[in-house]
């Protein structure tokens, strides 16, 4: 729990280029977590934002001209000053224009996360898949039938990479190249409001200003996946949602230890 408690001693400054569709939700999340976030995508200033930052999110859900533009300015920036950064790689599956820009992204900004769910994995992997719009292909789902397989893709793409990949799914797989753990904290509710793997997205960033990268992702996954499971009561959608974020900012050090379900795997 270092990483989470050193992040609520340092209020690091997160700056997210995300979907306007979730951004209020983005910076909310981040504030949970005791950090700060800043929005900016203006081309003009986003390498000065991301100069002054602790950690890059970036997220290709929604994407422009304009944001594509600014979000290669700002991981340049972040990866000549070496400034961690993750990008949410929404909707390659099922678009080229996001996977061909995605694919340059990785290789020339280096990012130290990439996450996706298991169709959005294997497309930047070089493997044709189909997903409906951005929900995964139920072919791809990771069950214990296919986790194996899936576990080699994720593993493979880190060492292509040379990042930690996240694969979130009712099974999360992550894994540096090196080392690589499954986990199986959630709930079906955290996949009817929209909004929640954009969520999980800047969680990770926040995390990841430690510059304990593999670490990172994994607290952010677990503490998306138990506060979710804290929040699966609610009346309702909305309900669940304001709950997500209470839990959020509340969860506790033995919530977390009590609940969590990782494995390792060899």
């Amino acid at each position: 729990m270092e990483i989470k408690n050193k992040v609520m001693i340092n209020n690091p400054l997160i700056h997210c280029i995300t979907n306007h569709i979730t951004i209020n939700d983005c910076a909310n999340v981040v504030l949970s977590a005791y950090g700060k976030p800043i929005m900016a995508e203006h081309y003009k200033e986003v390498s000065d934002i991301t100069a002054s930052s602790n950690a890059l999110a970036i997220n290709i859900g929604n994407i422009t001209d304009d944001r594509m533009k600014s979000i290669m300015i700002s991981a340049k920036t972040a990866y000549e000053k070496k400034i961690p950064s993750i990008i949410d790689i929404v909707g390659v599956s099922c678009s080229d224009l996001r996977l061909n820009f995605a694919i340059d992204f990785i290789d020339k900004c280096k990012p130290r996360v990439i996450k996706g769910n298991m169709s959005e994995i294997k497309a930047i992997f070089g493997l044709n898949t189909k997903s409906k719009g951005i929900d995964v292909n139920e072919e791809d789902i990771t069950t214990y039938d296919t986790l194996k397989n899936n576990i080699y893709i994720v593993k493979e793409l880190a060492l292509k990479t040379n990042s930690t990949v996240v694969a979130t799914g009712a099974i999360d797989i992550i894994s540096d190249g090196n080392k690589t753990y499954t986990i199986e904290n959630g709930c079906e509710e955290l996949s009817r409001i929209t909004g929640t793997g954009c969520m999980l997205n800047v969680l990770i960033a926040t995390y990841i200003s430690s510059k304990d990268i593999i670490n990172s992702a994994i607290l952010g996954t677990v503490i998306m996946g138990i506060c979710g499971e804290l929040s699966r009561d609610a009346k309702g959608t909305a309900s669940f949602k304001i709950e997500l974020l209470d839990n959020i900012s509340t969860i506790k050090d033995e919530d977390i230890l009590e609940r969590i379900k990782i494995r390792v795997v060899e």
